[in-house]
């Protein structure tokens, strides 16, 4: 533990003093990464979300050839309201071996040890390029990171491997649960709840939807593929939140939730969404529609996130487990930006520092072990990239 460097626990507080949760502008922390990068030299192209409010951030260390390796972190945390800190969340502490604060686990504590290391990255000579992509919003539904995949296919050589840094322990994880979340409204008609008889339930409508969501899930589980490495080994459909209805004697005018999928690679996340439009469009409104032509179910879809697809002999998977010598097989049930760098055509894991029990807790927590296991490896990295 001794061994880990001030230069890395100083980047670590000083990204983690940026409160940029999702809500708010990380443009204050993109500026004092462009002017970091800028002083050592290195240019960097920010590449600004449709609002302008963020921005996510792409710079590139060593010749600009084919072969490089893409070094990938968000910038944003989730929110620390309502959550019991026992200190100031974006004032990194040190205690006990471990640097706590909000996004010392997920993620600034990678983007702080690359930012850290990139004084060594100019001083290694370079034979294949180290690129650094530092994304907004991914914990709102990882919105900023295809507008900086496009550009990176667009502008970069050829990618030999793209190493997400999520917190896995520095293990090499190949796959990840994808996820799709979509809104239903039911439009019912209200009556006097003596009169049920010629009245829509929105309510008692959007239940039946409900469980034929959660049906869904069970005929999942009974088909489950017991070799799979996911847990649970299946994809899951769940409702998190609903609300409507106004007073026990009134037949609901309107009812609302939301679905969440997480699918296993090779299943669909629309599919499982067609198949409640599809009861919803064949067995409900024909019955709501004899009674009040104008009641029916609205499905608007909302965040896509896509899986991590294990590689078949995957270049990114070969060279990571090579640097960090695990072997073993790991798979996360979270979803993260691996799997939209994958469907950008790039080699893909996740391998960063930190446990994803920590992440979005309070006393949010990266131990000063794993801080000292990523630097070993970045130093691993440029040594292989510098061949």
């Amino acid at each position: 533990i001794t061994m880990v460097r001030a230069s890395s626990i100083e980047m670590i507080s000083k990204l983690v003093s940026f409160p940029t949760v999702s809500s708010e502008s990380n443009l204050e922390l993109v500026a004092f990464i462009e002017k970091y990068l800028s002083d050592l030299g290195v240019k960097s192209v920010r590449i600004p979300s449709p609002d302008g409010k963020k921005a996510n951030l792409l710079a590139t260390i060593g010749p600009m050839v084919e072969g490089g390796v893409v070094l990938s972190g968000h910038m944003d945390v989730v929110p620390v309201e309502g959550q019991d800190w026992s200190r100031d969340p974006f004032v990194v502490v040190e205690k006990d071996g471990k640097l706590f604060g909000r996004g010392t686990a997920d993620m600034k504590g990678f983007v702080a040890l690359v930012l850290a290391f990139v004084p060594d990255m100019l001083k290694a000579d370079l034979k294949a390029p180290i690129h650094l992509a530092f994304s907004y919003d991914e914990e709102v539904g990882c919105l900023g990171a295809p507008l900086m995949i496009e550009q990176m296919v667009r502008d970069l050589p050829a990618i030999r491997a793209v190493i997400v840094g999520e917190p896995t322990e520095m293990k090499v994880v190949t796959g990840h649960k994808g996820c799709h979340v979509f809104n239903t409204t039911v439009h019912g008609h209200e009556v006097h709840s003596s009169q049920l008889h010629t009245g829509v339930s929105a309510v008692m409508t959007a239940a039946r939807l409900v469980t034929f969501i959660d049906d869904m899930t069970r005929t999942n589980r009974a088909n489950q593929d017991e070799a799979s490495p996911f847990v649970p080994p299946y994809s899951t459909c769940h409702c998190g939140m609903i609300s409507g209805g106004t007073a026990a004697n009134i037949v609901s005018k309107e009812c609302s939730f939301v679905t969440d999928i997480r699918v296993i690679p090779g299943d669909d996340p629309y599919e499982f969404r067609k198949q409640v439009e599809e009861f919803a469009r064949e067995n409900l409104e024909p019955e709501m529609q004899k009674i009040s032509p104008d009641s029916h179910v609205e499905i608007v879809p909302g965040a896509y996130v896509p899986g991590l697809r294990p590689e078949n002999e995957g270049a990114a998977e070969a060279l990571v487990r090579q640097l960090t010598g695990d072997n073993g097989i790991h798979v996360v049930p979270y979803g993260s930006e691996g799997g939209q760098f994958q469907d950008g055509g790039f080699s893909t894991v996740l391998c960063g520092p930190g446990n994803i029990a920590q992440a979005h807790q309070p006393d949010e927590f990266i131990s000063l072990d794993q801080i000292y296991t990523c630097e070993r490896f970045f130093h691993s990295l440029m040594a292989a990239l510098a061949k």
